[in-house]
């Protein structure tokens, strides 16, 4: 449970704060200008994420030795790619964090691997979590709650909202989480599902923004 918290802690150096989630795409495009478009773009970016990638980390996590195939079915879902870069980075970022926190032959074994593929977060959060002997459940509900803290934390640097407004939105996400889980959890590689085009096309756009404060 400790290592729960410590990956959950913002100080952990995975990277995942230098990405917003495709929302600074969608803030620049005026797709997501009010509180109510924010809170929209939450709740749909949250079950994207449960039914297009929480069955990837499901299955890694399980099959820990699929993680060569996983990743290969994960780099050719994210066709978006802007969101296949920051997978990638996010990935092998805290694999790679893991790696040097608790030295462990599964640990090193998986970087490796990790850098010689494509090193998608997905399957790798899986694996990794999977090797730290944490539950399914919670590999589950820290992969959903740290991508919605993702969106929460840019909102407030873009000046969305402010620090407190996002800390209840993050809140309001938990009961969404669990129905995520609920609905998504037992899912198989073979149910994952694109339901949020839209989020995936602004956010496809997000290297043609004339500025940025992300990488993603």
């Amino acid at each position: 449970m400790i290592r729960l918290w410590q990956l959950l802690d913002s100080a952990f150096p995975a990277g995942s704060f230098t990405h917003s989630g495709g929302l600074e795409a969608a803030w620049q495009s005026g797709e997501v200008a009010s509180d109510a478009q924010l809170q929209a773009y939450l709740r749909e970016s949250l079950w994207h994420a449960g039914h297009s990638l929480l069955p990837l980390v499901s299955a890694a996590h399980r099959e820990p030795r699929r993680f060569d195939e996983l990743d290969g079915l994960c780099d050719a879902m994210l066709t978006n790619a802007i969101a296949n870069r920051a997978s990638r980075a996010q990935g092998r970022a805290v694999v790679a964090a893991c790696a040097r926190i608790w030295p462990s032959e599964a640990l090193s074994a998986l970087e490796s691997t990790a850098r010689r593929g494509c090193g998608h977060y997905a399957p790798a959060l899986g694996a990794l979590l999977a090797a730290c002997r944490l539950t399914l459940d919670d590999a589950q509900r820290l992969f959903l709650f740290t991508g919605t803290r993702g969106v929460c934390a840019a909102a407030v640097r873009l000046g969305i909202v402010g620090p407190y407004r996002a800390q209840r939105l993050q809140h309001e996400c938990l009961e969404s989480i669990d129905d995520v889980i609920r609905r998504c959890g037992a899912l198989s590689v073979d149910e994952c599902a694109q339901t949020a085009p839209l989020v995936d096309l602004l956010q496809s756009t997000h290297d043609r923004l004339y500025s940025r404060l992300f990488q993603s």
